[in-house]
C-alpha cells in the first residue's frame, strides 16, 4: 500500500483549517491540523512531514516565529506560509525566516495545491540521483542532505539556495538574469513587469551564510543579474 505524504496545517481559523485539511486529503496527502504557533512548533519537531503549511498570523508564536524555530532545527523541512499580509515587506521576512514559499490570502484552492505540488516535487528531486553533489566555488553542495561543506565547514541550505546554487554552477561564467531565477527557481510563470527584490534577498542571504569573496565568487552584473565566475 503506498504511503500518504503527511502535510501538518497550522492555522488558527477553524473554517479555513478544516478546509484546507478536506482539500488535502481529497488530492491524497494525509493531513493534521492544529490552531496555535505552539502546537504546531511542537508537532513539526516530534514528527516527521512532507510539508509544513503554516498561517503567519497566529496566537501565541506567530508564523514566522514558529517557521524560524522549526527551520533551525529541521533545516530540509519544506515550508510554505500563508498569510494575509501581502505586502513586499511582509513576504520578504518570511523567506528570511526560513520559509520556502508563500500563497497570499484569500486564495484559491488550486494556487495552495499547486505550491504545495511543486514544492514537494522539488524536494523529491533533491532527495534521488538527480539531486547529485556539485562544485560552487570551494564548497562542496550535496542537494540530497541540503549541505554545503568547504574542509570541515558545513552550512545548511534551503530549497531555494540549493535552486540558486544549481542554476548558477550550470551556468558557469555566464550572467543569469533575476527574470529566469524567478521562473527556473521560484517557478513563477508571469514575471514581466514585476519588482521585487525576493532574489536579492535570497542571494545576500546566501552569501552570508557561504562567504562573498574569492571561495564563492558570485558576481552581481548591475542591471542584468548574477554570475558564477571561475
Amino acid at each position: 500500500m503506498e504511503t500518504k505524504l503527511s502535510i501538518l496545517v497550522v492555522e488558527d481559523e477553524t473554517a479555513i483549517r478544516t478546509g484546507l485539511c478536506d482539500v488535502l486529503a481529497f488530492h491524497g496527502y494525509a493531513p493534521s491540523g492544529v490552531d496555535s504557533g505552539e502546537e504546531g512548533l511542537r508537532r513539526a519537531l516530534e514528527e516527521r512531514w512532507a510539508l509544513v503549511l503554516l498561517d503567519v498570523m497566529l496566537p501565541g508564536l506567530s508564523g514566522f516565529d514558529v517557521c524560524r524555530a522549526l527551520r533551525a532545527e529541521r533545516p530540509a523541512q519544506p515550508i510554505l506560509l500563508l498569510t494575509a499580509r501581502g505586502a513586499e515587506e511582509d513576504v520578504l521576512q518570511g523567506f528570511r525566516a526560513g520559509a520556502d514559499d508563500y500563497v497570499t490570502k484569500p486564495f484559491s484552492v488550486s494556487e495552495v495545491v499547486a505550491r504545495i505540488e511543486a514544492l514537494l516535487r522539488r524536494a523529491g528531486a533533491l532527495a534521488n540521483a538527480d539531486g547529485r553533489p556539485f562544485d560552487f566555488g570551494a564548497w562542496r553542495v550535496d542537494p540530497a542532505a541540503r549541505r554545503a561543506r568547504r574542509n570541515h565547514e558545513e552550512v545548511p541550505l534551503s530549497l531555494r539556495e540549493i535552486g540558486l546554487m544549481a542554476l548558477l554552477a550550470r551556468e558557469r561564467g555566464r550572467i543569469v538574469s533575476r527574470r529566469r531565477l524567478l521562473v527556473e527557481v521560484w517557478g513563477m510563470r508571469h514575471v514581466d513587469g514585476i519588482q521585487t527584490r525576493t532574489v536579492d534577498v535570497h542571494m545576500a542571504k546566501l552569501r552570508k551564510k557561504i562567504g562573498a569573496d574569492e571561495r564563492a565568487p558570485v558576481e552581481t552584473v548591475r542591471g542584468e543579474g548574477y554570475r558564477l565566475i571561475e
